[in-house]
């Protein structure tokens, strides 16, 4: 296995395999992945399916499960490594991985593209939803997640906070009709996190008090979300029909 997927010290890459049943939150981050993808699975049967930044392929996998044979899947990731993974440990002839950037990648029409977890990662969201759109058929199914809590100020990973309303609106304004959605929440123990004693915490932003000191805005979102929502993070997944 290739040990920087198996990285305990990530939230970005889960590997199934890897995680440590002592991994608290490593197995919560994925149990609310595996919510996910099942709940995606209500909307998808068969047909073309795009399951956008796969990682390792778990989820592109699940994504089978009841499906028949007409099925097919195709994972994409940037990541050559992921990619590789799954090919090797996630396989079914229904399924496909490729290795693309989600926001050039063409392909003919997807009945349905799925894509968790992405959108606050890349530096254009515009640009990203705009080829899901591209690559939709009419009819198809967007299904996609974001944090909807604040998450850039913790992790340097994440490039945009969102809210339910400013997620929804990049979508409703490309004139796609939201049919269902899934709110998951995941609380946490802030001393925990800052004693360090969540190792799968340990690449989150280092120094907080000089980022809030350089973002005072970020400071009084964060004041603000944990007044209303007390220590949890919460996400939105929503599926839209073009």
């Amino acid at each position: 296995m290739n040990q920087s997927l198996a990285s305990p010290s990530t939230l970005e890459r889960l590997v199934p395999a890897a995680l440590d049943p002592k991994d608290v939150t490593g197995r919560e981050t994925y149990q609310l992945h595996i919510e996910r993808y099942d709940f995606a699975r209500r909307f998808i049967g068969s047909g073309r399916v795009l399951d956008c930044a796969c990682g390792v392929g778990y989820g592109s996998h699940r994504l089978l499960a009841g499906g028949g044979d007409t099925l097919r899947v195709t994972g994409v990731d940037i990541d050559e490594s992921a990619v590789a993974y799954a090919r090797a440990n996630f396989v079914d002839p229904r399924l496909g991985y490729l290795c693309a950037d989600a926001a050039t990648f063409d392909a003919e029409p997807f009945d349905a593209i799925v894509s968790f977890e992405t959108i606050e990662h890349v530096v254009d969201p515009e640009r990203l939803i705009d080829n899901f759109v591209r690559l939709l058929a009419p009819g198809g199914l967007l299904i996609a997640s974001v944090p909807v809590t604040p998450s850039v100020d913790v992790n340097p990973f994440h490039l945009h906070d969102f809210t339910p309303a400013s997620f929804r609106r990049m979508f409703v304004r490309r004139g796609l009709t939201e049919i269902d959605s899934l709110p998951q929440r995941q609380p946490y123990q802030p001393l925990k996190m800052l004693a360090g004693e969540e190792t799968r915490l340990s690449d989150m932003r280092k120094n907080l008090i000089g980022y809030y000191a350089a973002h005072p805005k970020a400071a009084l979102t964060r004041l603000y979300s944990t007044v209303v929502d007390g220590f949890c993070n919460k996400y939105l997944t929503c599926v839209w029909r073009r």
